[in-house]
C-alpha cells in the first residue's frame, strides 16, 4: 500500500515539475518570437548612427586631382612685356594647361550644437523603434494568455468528463444487475450506455482540441509545454505601464530633439582649414610666368559661415513639428480612453464571475444531492432512467460551470494585469 502511495506521489510531483506557469510561457514566447531579434539590431544600429554623427568633430580631409585647359590666362600687358625683354628678362607667361594634386583639411570648432542635436535625434529615433518593437512583444503575451487559459479550461473539462463517465459506468453496472434480476428494462441499460458513449465521444473531441492547443503553445513559446499550472489570484493594480505609452513618450521626445535641431541650424559655424597642393601654377603667379615648373603650395585659415537660408523654412518646419506633437498627444489620449474602457469592462466581468462563483459550490452540492436521490428512486422504481440521466447531466453541467467561472475569473484578472502591463 505504501509503495502505491509513493508511486502516485512521485508521479504527481513529476507532473508538477513538467507543468509550465503562465509567466514562464510568456517569457519563453517573448524570447522565441522573431521580433525579439529586432531589439538588438535596433540598439546596434542606433549606436553606429550616433558614432558616425560624432565623427563630424574629426578633421574632414578631401584629396583631389585635376587637370584643366583654359581659353585664356593672366599675362603681362604687351608694353610691359616688351620693356622686360629689352632688359633681358624672358617672360614666358602662364601656360593654358594647368595641373593640381592637393589635399584640403577642415576642422569644425563651433557648429551651434548641430552635431549634438543630430546625435540626440538618432538616439530618440532608436528609442521610438525599440518602443514599437515592445508594443509588438506585448501582443505576444496576450496571445499566450488566450491559449494558456483555453488549455486550462480543457484540462478541467477533461477531468470532469472522466468523472461523468465513471458515474455513468457505476449506474450502468447497477442497471446490469437489475436487468439480470428482472427489476429494470434493457432499454434503460442501453440508454445509460449510449449516454456514456456520448461522453466518450466528447472526451475524444476535447483531447484532440487539447493536443492542438498544446502544439500551438509549444510552437509559440519554443519550449515543450506538456502541462500548465493554474495561476494564483493576484492583487489588482492601477499603475499603467503599457509599452504604447512609452512609445508615445519616445515620439514626443523625438519631436523635442528635432525642434532643438532647427534652432541649431540657425547658428553660425566656425572652423579652421588647411589647403595644400602640388602643381602648376602655384600661388606665386609671377614666378610661374617666368618658369613653367610644378611647386608645392599651402594655405591655412579660419572660416565663419552662416546659412541664413535656414530662416526661410524655420517657421513652417517648427509648425509641422508642433502639429506632429499634438497628433501624437491626441493618439495617446485616445489610447488611454480606450484602455480605461477596457479596464472597466474587465473589472465588471471579474465582479460578475465573483458573484457567480459564490453560489457555484452550493449548486453542485444541491445537484449532487438530487442526483443521489434520483439513483435511489430509480432503484425503487419511482422514476425512470431519463429522469436520472437528466439529474446526472445537470450535476455535470453545474461542475462544468464552476470550472468555467473559475478559469474565466483568472483569465480576466490576468487580462487586466496585461492591460496595464504590470
Amino acid at each position: 500500500m505504501n509503495k502505491i502511495i509513493l508511486t502516485i506521489f512521485i508521479t504527481a510531483m513529476s507532473f508538477m515539475a513538467q507543468a509550465q506557469t503562465l509567466e514562464e510561457c510568456q517569457r519563453a514566447a517573448e524570447r522565441n518570437y522573431p521580433l525579439i531579434r529586432q531589439m538588438d539590431l535596433i540598439d546596434k544600429t542606433t549606436e553606429l548612427t550616433v558614432a558616425n554623427i560624432g565623427k563630424g568633430w574629426l578633421p574632414q580631409i578631401t584629396a583631389s586631382a585635376q587637370a584643366t585647359y583654359q581659353s585664356d590666362v593672366a599675362a603681362w600687358p604687351d608694353g610691359m612685356e616688351a620693356m622686360m625683354r629689352q632688359m633681358g628678362l624672358d617672360i614666358k607667361g602662364l601656360r593654358k594647361d594647368q595641373y593640381r594634386v592637393g589635399i584640403d583639411i577642415q576642422q569644425t570648432l563651433f557648429d551651434g550644437g548641430a552635431i549634438s542635436k543630430s546625435k540626440q535625434i538618432a538616439r530618440e529615433q532608436g528609442a521610438v523603434q525599440r518602443a514599437q518593437a515592445e508594443v509588438g512583444l506585448y501582443q505576444v503575451r496576450q496571445r499566450v494568455n488566450e491559449m494558456y487559459f483555453a488549455l486550462l479550461l480543457l484540462d478541467d473539462q477533461i477531468i470532469l468528463n472522466k468523472d461523468l463517465q465513471t458515474l455513468l459506468l457505476g449506474n450502468e453496472k447497477k442497471l446490469t444487475s437489475m436487468v439480470d434480476h428482472g427489476t429494470a428494462a434493457e432499454s434503460d441499460l442501453n440508454n445509460v450506455k449510449a449516454e456514456r458513449l456520448n461522453a466518450q465521444q466528447q472526451l475524444v473531441s476535447m483531447e484532440s482540441q487539447r493536443r492542438m492547443l498544446q502544439a500551438m503553445l509549444t510552437t509559440f513559446c519554443g519550449i515543450d509545454v506538456d502541462a500548465v499550472q493554474k495561476p494564483t489570484l493576484l492583487e489588482l493594480s492601477t499603475h499603467n505601464d503599457r509599452p504604447e505609452l512609452q512609445m508615445y513618450e519616445a515620439q514626443l521626445r523625438l519631436f523635442d530633439a528635432q525642434e532643438k535641431a532647427l534652432h541649431a541650424a540657425l547658428m553660425p559655424k566656425l572652423g579652421v582649414f588647411a589647403q595644400g597642393y602640388y602643381g602648376y601654377p602655384g600661388y606665386n603667379m609671377f614666378e610661374d610666368m617666368m618658369h613653367h615648373r610644378w611647386s608645392l603650395n599651402g594655405m591655412v585659415g579660419a572660416r565663419l559661415t552662416w546659412n541664413i537660408g535656414a530662416l526661410y523654412t524655420h517657421k513652417n518646419d517648427k509648425a509641422k513639428i508642433q502639429l506632429q506633437r499634438e497628433l501624437t498627444a491626441s493618439n495617446r489620449d485616445v489610447f488611454l480612453f480606450n484602455n480605461h474602457l477596457e479596464q472597466m469592462e474587465e473589472m465588471e466581468e471579474m465582479k460578475r464571475y465573483r458573484q457567480l462563483m459564490a453560489s457555484d459550490e452550493e449548486i453542485i452540492v444541491l445537484r449532487q444531492s438530487v442526483r443521489r436521490a434520483a439513483e435511489s428512486k430509480l432503484a425503487h422504481g419511482i422514476i425512470d432512467i431519463n429522469d436520472l440521466l437528466r439529474e446526472i447531466n445537470a450535476e455535470n453541467a453545474a461542475r462544468m460551470q464552476q470550472s468555467m467561472h473559475e478559469i474565466q475569473m483568472l483569465k480576466e484578472i490576468y487580462d487586466n494585469k496585461n492591460s496595464l502591463n504590470n
